[in-house]
């Protein structure tokens, strides 16, 4: 069961790796359409998974410790600490969005570069974060977490990081990078999700007990790299409807994997 979980933490790193990869098959960055679906796609994954995957899980876990018309608490709390840590890790480290031209968090002189990739961490924390938590609760036996379960979490991740490394990778190609140069910059901002993902399993025996907390936590966190950066930037320009149509297909899949598999 450990091997397994510790492969099923890494599908999501093997997304990315992939969608890195495309830096060598494709010439040109990615038409500013494409990026929007692709980011929407992301978007409508980590909502998904968000609910599905994570909080209806911790209300299910709630419900049966006895808390009776309580049992949101759990959910409600860990969720807002989720939230307000993904806030305070937004305020705190220096990262430039990809379309942004002013870079947020505390002021720094490191290059655009580490900004970006600053950025994708922020962004790849709390997905490491949901992938461990889902499988040490599958690893625990007590928290109602199958491995089909723990696993369309990782696929559904996975799917959504391919084209997250590709939108890292290929403006760094354009931009002036190598290839092998533009590949490893979109595989170290996935590089972050299987540590994060380790180091909650590590401690599996310690989070049984908050558990409903933990997966709360991590659909706060994931939700607000969604409304915080994801949504803005597929409407960001001219209107279009690819990132709405593309946010409602990753939703789908996302829904129907936890669905299907769970």
């Amino acid at each position: 069961m450990l091997q397994n979980s510790i492969l099923g933490i890494l599908i999501p790193f093997a997304g990315t790796t992939l969608g890195a990869a495309a830096v060598f098959f494709l010439k040109e960055t990615l038409s500013r359409n494409i990026q929007r679906a692709l980011t929407g796609f992301a978007a409508g994954v980590m909502v998904a998974a968000s609910v599905w995957s994570l909080l209806i899980p911790a209300l299910e876990q709630s419900a049966e410790s006895g808390l009776g018309h309580f049992a949101f608490l759990p959910a409600a709390i860990g969720f807002w600490i989720g939230t307000l840590f993904l806030l305070l890790l937004d305020k705190l480290i220096p990262h430039l969005h990809l379309y942004a031209e002013k870079a947020e968090g505390r002021k720094s002189r490191i290059s655009k570069t580490a900004m970006l990739l600053l950025a994708v961490t922020i962004h790849n924390i709390p997905e490491g974060m949901a992938v461990g938590i889902v499988y040490a609760g599958f690893l625990s036996g007590s928290a109602n977490i199958t491995a089909s379960a723990a696993l369309a979490l990782s696929l559904g991740i996975a799917i959504q990081n391919f084209p997250e490394g590709a939108i890292i990778s290929l403006p760094m190609l354009s931009s002036g990078s190598s290839k092998p140069r533009a590949f490893f910059y979109g595989l170290l901002s996935g590089a972050v999700e299987p540590l994060a993902a380790l180091v909650m399993l590590a401690a599996t025996d310690f989070f049984i007990p908050a558990m409903p907390y933990l997966l709360s936590f991590a659909a706060g966190a994931m939700l607000y790299v969604v409304v915080e950066e994801l949504i803005p930037e597929m409407s960001e320009g001219e209107h279009s409807d690819i990132g709405v149509l593309s946010f409602a297909l990753g939703f789908t899949l996302m829904m129907a994997l936890d669905v299907a598999l769970g």
